[in-house]
């Protein structure tokens, strides 16, 4: 149940006791910039966005499975989070609020997914304004049933371990947007997280601030991708220019 809870394949979990095993939570991994750029690529086409948005969003997998054409913002570069659509155990697909009040936000995307998102809006999102931004092969809507084995392939091509999930890839955007200098304060904001304590000590964060914090992360991606062609190419004593930079 606390597997589920935590993949979040049911809401809660309601075995769970407040504040159990708060000292022996093990720490979740961090997937690097290269790491995530190779999860997108081996996840195929359809679905990479989704392990980008899932990063940089940073965005739950059930948020980004009721995302639909009119939430997308492509000249603002911004995605507004309106609903959920979490996958029960029963495998039921269950349309309604987020996670929490704080769920419903607008998100700037940073300037680098800018290719990727409209790609994605011309090739792969469902029809309309209203159509679903994820859906596969067939046009059924996201199920992370079905998408196992495509994170599986993804994770491994990584070298991530078995552990790693979906929800992580949220961990490296904490800690990538914290690097780039967002306060605690953003980073609840821009991941749409509350608490009981935070929500009467932090303030939500403004779209300029978070314009502010997605640019920051565009720059430290964009910079950890020449670094990693500068080393390759120093290895293979060849020169690349370097492509999306």
């Amino acid at each position: 149940m606390e597997t589920a809870a935590d993949d979040e394949l049911i809401r809660r979990n309601p075995c769970r006791i407040k504040g159990a095993g708060k000292e022996t939570a093990a720490e979740r991994e961090i997937a690097t910039v290269a790491q995530v750029d190779a999860m997108a690529n081996a996840v195929g086409p359809r679905w990479r966005l989704m392990v980008y948005l899932g990063a940089y969003g940073p965005m739950r997998p059930e948020e980004q499975a009721e995302l639909r054409r009119k939430d997308v913002d492509l000249d603002r570069m911004t995605i507004r989070v309106r609903q959920a659509a979490p996958e029960l155990t029963t495998g039921r697909r269950v349309v309604g609020d987020t996670k929490s009040e704080a769920g419903k936000r607008v998100v700037v995307l940073p300037q680098f997914l800018h290719k990727d998102l409209r790609r994605h809006l011309d090739w792969y999102a469902e029809k309309g304004q209203d159509g679903l931004l994820f859906v596969g092969e067939k046009g059924a809507p996201f199920r992370r049933s079905s998408f196992g084995r495509k994170w599986r392939r993804a994770r491994v091509a990584a070298g991530l371990p078995e552990n790693f999930r979906p929800y992580d890839l949220r961990h490296t955007g904490h800690t990538l947007a914290t690097r780039s200098g967002a306060t605690l304060r953003d980073t609840m904001a821009r991941a749409g997280q509350s608490s009981e304590k935070a929500a009467m000590i932090y303030q939500h964060s403004d779209l300029d601030r978070q314009t502010e914090v997605a640019g920051g992360l565009d720059q430290m991606v964009r910079a950890a991708r020449r670094k990693a062609v500068e080393q390759a190419n120093e290895r293979s004593g060849g020169a690349e220019v370097v492509r999306g930079a």
